[in-house]
């Protein structure tokens, strides 16, 4: 069953700054650069590339979820495998998972309860590697403070068998559901642009499902996307660029964006 231990930082110091200090400045500075929004999020869809390549358009949705500190105690985090496939959705034996600004208590109560699903497997190593959790946790510790991280990475799973573990652990404005994704991968500055538009509207309009493809994180979008048709989420779109926008060329280029699902009656975006 669970264990008692820590799963360290792997990526920091490469996707991120690994002195604390200077880690809190970075954050502090993307944050205040981003936008300001009014809007009130259930869940959040965000990219998980090295700070300074997609960390201003992440800095978008966690300006957002500033609003809402107060109230969020649990966050969702799924998103793809990179190191080590993956059958269903793994969630960690660990207690806690730290990076350099301190750690971060898992909710251990969630993972067991959602452990007795078929799709759900316990298994360290889908995460030991994995930065496209990893990048999230230090914005969420500086927006944040205090709270519980249910973190999956997901693997081999339909787009049902992940709607399904979201909607048992869907919880009420204290839970915020995260979606860790990049876009495109690798094609022309124009060419990506074109292509993650097409995808962002086929999000905004909550219609699936995306291909990997279109979007590296897309079996827990799609998980997301069914929920959000079902509890009637509206998705709005923060920001949308791609590293020729922020720090890269533009002959190779990845695709991000920031995207929040707020709660609504009606699909209009």
């Amino acid at each position: 069953m669970f264990g008692p231990s820590i799963r360290p930082p792997a990526v920091a110091g490469l996707f991120y700054e690994g002195d604390p200090q200077r880690l809190s400045l970075d954050l502090a500075g993307l944050l205040d650069a981003a936008p300001r929004t009014e809007l009130k999020a259930k869940a959040l869809v965000v990219p998980h590339a090295g700070y300074i390549y997609s960390g201003p358009v992440a800095a978008s949705a966690y300006r957002l979820l500033q609003n809402q500190a107060d109230s969020i105690r649990r966050v969702i985090l799924l998103g793809p495998t990179h190191r080590m496939a993956v059958h269903g959705l793994a969630v960690p034996t660990v207690a806690s998972f730290s990076t350099p600004l301190g750690v971060v208590p898992l909710d251990r109560a969630a993972m067991a309860r959602i452990s007795t699903l078929s799709q759900v497997v316990q298994s360290d190593g889908p995460h030991a590697m994995e930065h496209a959790l990893e990048v999230q946790l230090p914005f969420l510790q500086a927006v944040l403070g205090d709270f519980q991280l249910v973190p999956l990475a997901v693997g081999d799973a339909s787009a049902e068998e992940v709607a399904e573990v979201i909607e048992q652990l869907w919880g009420g404005e204290d839970t915020m559901i995260l979606v860790s994704t990049d876009l495109s991968h690798y094609h022309t500055y124009n060419e990506a642009r074109r292509i993650d538009r097409a995808t962002v509207e086929s999000i905004l309009d909550l219609e699936g499902p995306l291909d990997h493809e279109q979007a590296c994180g897309a079996t827990p979008l799609n998980g997301l996307l069914r929920v959000a048709r079902r509890k009637g989420l509206r998705p709005h779109l923060l920001d949308l660029r791609n590293s020729g926008d922020t720090a890269g060329d533009k002959d190779r280029v990845v695709g991000y964006a920031a995207i929040a699902f707020s709660p609504g009656d009606d699909h209009g975006h």
